[in-house]
């Protein structure tokens, strides 16, 4: 096929059982390859041939060429995988087709935006990881976890394992870069004022940040965005905090505290001013109207206005 290509067209290669086997054939191979930094060896006809159950090599070549150039690449001494073979094959080896398991509650500490309550309850709700408040029966933050990743892990782990992915996947939005597909994130900056929120959550402004190619979004108190970049990571490390360990419903009490505060301090051109407080310590990361960082700088107790 060549770039007239559907996504029905290149999905439909997959309705047949014998090439699925064939794309895990060539990945199993692989990770029994040993490692290089110059990436994995083609998989031959033959080493193909002897590691999945079709009749013959006729029905072979037929089903690989049927592959090729979609999901794998021919080259000299046999096959590899394309990007979409390469992403394809690692979701159906995890299996993240299938429904996550269940996940009995999970109580841990936190913050509740909304009411302030600290000790709240962790499950899955569908494919979203939900931390809700037991007190006002609200969601404190929720996240997407894939089937693997529940699989793998249970009760603290869990979480665990939730909390280093939100951050990391967060870290990159803030850089511009969508953790779905690499595309581009572009990023809106909403006065929480205009917007229907409840009077009583203390956050003066949010961002919206979404891929410009696959549309995946994702949304938070900007306080947030200037937090989880690098000159804050290490501000917080310096003082013991680990912004990177952290679930979001654990840095919530920043907020309720009034120790995180976002304002707009200039309008043409627009910026904000972000203020992170910790014991006598503030830094201050100024954003403009993308929520990207202009400069940051940091003072003492005596020295604040």
């Amino acid at each position: 096929m060549g770039s007239e290509q559907t996504a029905a067209d290149v999905f439909a290669l997959l309705s047949d059982e014998s090439r699925v086997e064939i794309l895990r054939a060539v990945a199993v191979a692989q990770s029994e390859q040993a490692p290089s930094n110059s990436g994995f060896a083609p998989l031959s006809f033959s080493a193909i041939y002897e590691r999945v159950e079709i009749d013959n090599t006729s029905k072979l070549s037929y089903h690989l060429g049927e592959l090729a150039g979609t999901y794998l690449r021919k080259v000299e001494g046999g096959y590899t995988f394309t990007h979409a073979g390469e992403q394809i094959v690692r979701f159906i080896l995890a299996e993240n087709f299938t429904q996550p398991p269940d996940v009995d509650g999970i109580e841990t500490e936190g913050m509740c935006l909304f009411c302030g309550e600290t000790q709240l309850e962790a499950g899955l709700d569908d494919q979203y990881f939900m931390v809700r408040c037991p007190s006002c029966d609200r969601p404190v933050t929720g996240y997407i976890v894939t089937p693997a990743q529940a699989r793998a892990r249970s009760g603290p782990a869990l979480l665990e394992s939730l909390k280093r992915k939100q951050a990391t996947e967060f870290g990159l939005v803030q850089e511009g870069i969508c953790p779905e597909c690499a595309g581009e994130i572009r990023t809106e900056v909403l006065d929480a004022s205009e917007q229907s929120l409840p009077g009583d959550v203390p956050v003066s402004h949010f961002t919206v940040d979404e891929c410009e190619a696959c549309l995946r979004r994702y949304s938070g108190p900007l306080t947030y965005s200037a937090a989880f970049r690098p000159p804050s990571i290490a501000f917080y490390w310096e003082h013991g905090v680990d912004i990177l360990g952290s679930g979001w419903w654990e840095l919530h009490r920043y907020l309720r505290e009034g120790r995180w505060s976002a304002e707009r301090i200039a309008t043409d051109p627009v910026e904000y001013r972000v203020e992170l407080r910790h014991e006598g310590a503030v830094l201050r990361v100024f954003l403009d109207d993308a929520a990207r960082t202009t400069r940051t700088e940091r003072v003492r107790g005596r020295d604040l206005d």
